[in-house]
């Protein structure tokens, strides 16, 4: 049996309470510090941004060169206020273009931007990426875009969730450094990508997000080519772990309306779900009944919308000693457990360490996920657990 060691304990859960549930939306994010470098300027999208932002009102600063300076506080939370409140626009260095394999969530990732504008208490760029948690953002996005057409056709190994390669669309993943909707309003590359891939028919885009204002995705051309997800997780967790996102609810609304077809009001996106990170919380199988079954509520349209393309990807809660080192200095006074006697040491193949719920406790999470999901969703596939 799973030991329940995450704490505060919650009270337990119903169905009934996804009808009462928190409808907020995220609150905008407008950094107090906007700096641009020189190289940036020099770039027809990186002037569409200075666009934007001096529209919004925004503090603006010019560095004298390609560097950006002014993060460091007098200690590391100092420096984390700091860099959460700037937003810089640079360019990609030449290591971007070259893009890593990023299985199992698609073929390949390739980065907008380096940075996250909520305040995740179990952040998975903590220890992950160097420095303070700026916001970088690319200038030279469509160069990137135009670059990555020499990987259509190419397919990383360790890719099975995705069955055999002939014949189908290379995948991009842009999510994995930043939140693409948390920082839309400020640089429209996220729009940058979707019309793009909306013209490629060998290569197709994915983003997650945990916010919830879409509307502006709502008429872009994408052609079906960008499979749109929100990252869900209990009611219980969301709220005390994922500061400055939008509730679990406004998300489901959010992804409702991407998914809706055109003619109806919506985007017509293909959806995707991410629910993580899956944790055992006390009175957890109540809890996370009540997320799927909200789902259930929320993205049934069948009868007047036709089959709805869906899938999910299931990821559990880990933790490196880097990122439990940095997050602890962060969130000095956070409730997520990273107790490491509660858990499993895994090794990476270059050598690291991560630590991951104990056998007995995945087994039992995937058993109950994979039951659930399966009843109420036949037809939208697990791409994978981990």
């Amino acid at each position: 049996m799973i030991l329940e060691h995450t704490s505060p304990a919650s009270t337990p859960v119903s169905s009934q309470q996804t009808r009462t549930a928190d409808t907020r939306q995220a609150r905008i994010w407008m950094p107090k510090r906007v700096v641009f470098t020189p190289d940036a300027l020099d770039e027809p999208f990186g002037q569409q941004i200075y666009e934007r932002v001096t529209a919004l009102n925004l503090p603006i600063e010019v560095m004298k060169n390609n560097r950006i300076t002014g993060l460091r506080g007098a200690d590391e939370r100092e420096t984390y206020r700091i860099a959460k409140n700037t937003l810089a626009v640079v360019n990609a260095p030449k290591s971007a273009f070259r893009l890593q394999p990023i299985p199992p969530s698609a073929d390949w990732q390739m980065n907008l931007a380096e940075g996250c504008p909520a305040h995740c208490q179990y952040c998975y760029l903590a220890g992950s990426l160097a420095g303070p948690p700026v916001v970088r953002v690319y200038a030279n996005l469509p160069k990137m875009l135009e670059s990555t057409a020499a990987y259509e056709g190419t397919y990383p190994p360790n890719r099975s969730w995705q069955g055999t390669d002939a014949g189908r669309p290379t995948t991009f993943e842009v999510s994995c450094y930043t939140d693409v909707l948390g920082i839309e309003h400020l640089t429209g590359s996220l729009a940058e990508c979707i019309r793009y891939y909306g013209t490629r028919a060998n290569g197709q885009l994915r983003f997650v997000t945990k916010y919830d204002q879409v509307d502006s995705l709502l008429d872009l051309p994408h052609n079906g080519q960008t499979r749109a997800r929100v990252s869900l997780n209990a009611d219980a967790i969301a709220r005390r772990l994922e500061g400055g996102t939008a509730s679990v609810e406004a998300r489901l609304q959010a992804i409702r309306k991407l998914a809706l077809p055109k003619e109806l009001g919506g985007g017509g996106y293909p959806i995707g779900l991410v629910i993580a990170p899956i944790m055992p919380i006390p009175d957890w199988r109540a809890h996370y009944t009540a997320l799927l079954d909200r789902i259930a509520e929320v993205v049934d349209f069948s009868r007047t919308a036709g089959p709805l393309d869906m899938n999910v990807e299931l990821i559990s809660h880990r933790f490196t000693p880097g990122s439990k080192d940095v997050l602890t200095q962060w969130y000095p006074n956070t409730t997520l457990d990273m107790d490491e006697a509660t858990r499993a040491e895994k090794r990476n193949k270059f050598g690291g360490t991560k630590y991951v719920y104990k056998p007995d406790d995945m087994k039992e999470l995937k058993a109950f996920f994979y039951s659930e999901w399966q009843k109420r969703f036949p037809d939208a596939p697990i791409l994978y657990w981990t």
